[in-house]
Parts: structure tokens; sequence; C-alpha cells
């Protein structure tokens, strides 16, 4: 019984966090993608871990396969 009611006020806990803090990520993930946008147009390949990370999710593909063709593609 204790462990069912828990469980629901954690669920209310992250739905109240989520409606709280949507506009602010939503905010930095916008800041996030010009930033690593304007690293990738200054610079080739390779870069750092964290640009790799960032190329992956945007082209849907693994950091090892990444070509500058891909990077062409993105910055146009």
């Amino acid at each position: 019984m204790r462990r069912s009611v828990r469980f629901k006020l954690r669920a209310i806990d992250h739905a109240h966090a989520k409606a709280v803090n949507h506009k602010a990520k939503s905010r930095e993930r916008i800041r996030r993608d010009a930033r690593m946008l304007a690293t990738v147009k200054s610079g080739s390949l390779p870069f750092t871990p964290d640009v790799m990370s960032w190329l992956s999710r945007k082209l849907e593909k693994a950091a090892s396969k990444i070509t500058d063709a891909d990077l062409k593609t993105l910055t146009a």
C-alpha cells in the first residue's frame, strides 16, 4: 500500500517538474543548438566529444560514421 502511494506521489512530482522546467529547457536547447552549429561551421572533423555527441543526435548516425559530407548537409 505504501509503495503505490509513493509511486503516485513521485509521478505527480515528475509531472510538476516537467511543467515548470519545460520553458527553461526549451530555451537552453535552442542556445545549445546555435552554439554547436557555430562550432561545426568554424571547425572541421574531429570535434570535441560534446560536439560529436550533438552531431550524432542531429544526424542520427554513430559519431564514428560522420563525414564531411554530413556536416555540409547540416550546415547548408
